[in-house]
């Protein structure tokens, strides 16, 4: 047992630190889903139960991806960085949009993560252009996320 941890630690690590990024991410949300569901939002809107299915994939991919570059040894310290940093900018959006109702300031948060997210997706580019594809999908959802953040914002 002392050995798996030993080989695997930084798995363990990368795992964790994604389930504390999601289920901190997740409480913050939920606080805040009676006046989430309050807010006017545009007629061509996301279907609830879509967004907390898009998050868990992306969720499982970072998992993957991470786990198996960092079992190469492929991580550089950018790239990890830019993963701590880009943990905290959507934990800190969860609790900005919905925890504290602010429609501006959780714009501002979420422009500033879809940023990061492109650094983060250009930094894992250089390291392995295999897995790149599949982390398109959390650029494209951070855009998607931004434009409906910012839809609410005009509405409300």
């Amino acid at each position: 047992m002392k050995q798996f941890f030993k080989d695997n630690y930084k798995i363990i690590i990368i795992c964790l630190a994604i389930l504390v990024v999601a289920g901190v991410g997740s409480i913050f949300v939920n606080l805040g889903m009676d006046w989430y569901a309050g807010l006017a939002k545009p007629r061509e809107w996301i279907p609830n139960f879509v967004i907390p299915l898009v998050w868990s994939v992306i969720y499982v991919l970072f998992a993957i991806i991470l786990s198996i570059l960092s079992k190469q040894n492929l991580l550089t310290k950018k790239t990890i960085y830019l993963c701590v940093f880009n943990g905290i900018f959507n934990v800190l959006w969860c609790l900005v949009f919905f925890t504290l109702n602010q429609l501006f300031i959780g714009n501002i948060i979420i422009i500033i993560n879809a940023f990061i997210g492109v650094l983060l997706l250009v930094s894992l580019n250089k390291i392995d252009k295999n897995y790149i594809a599949l982390l398109w999908l959390y650029v494209i959802w951070l855009l998607v996320a931004t434009s409906l953040n910012i839809a609410l914002w005009i509405l409300n």
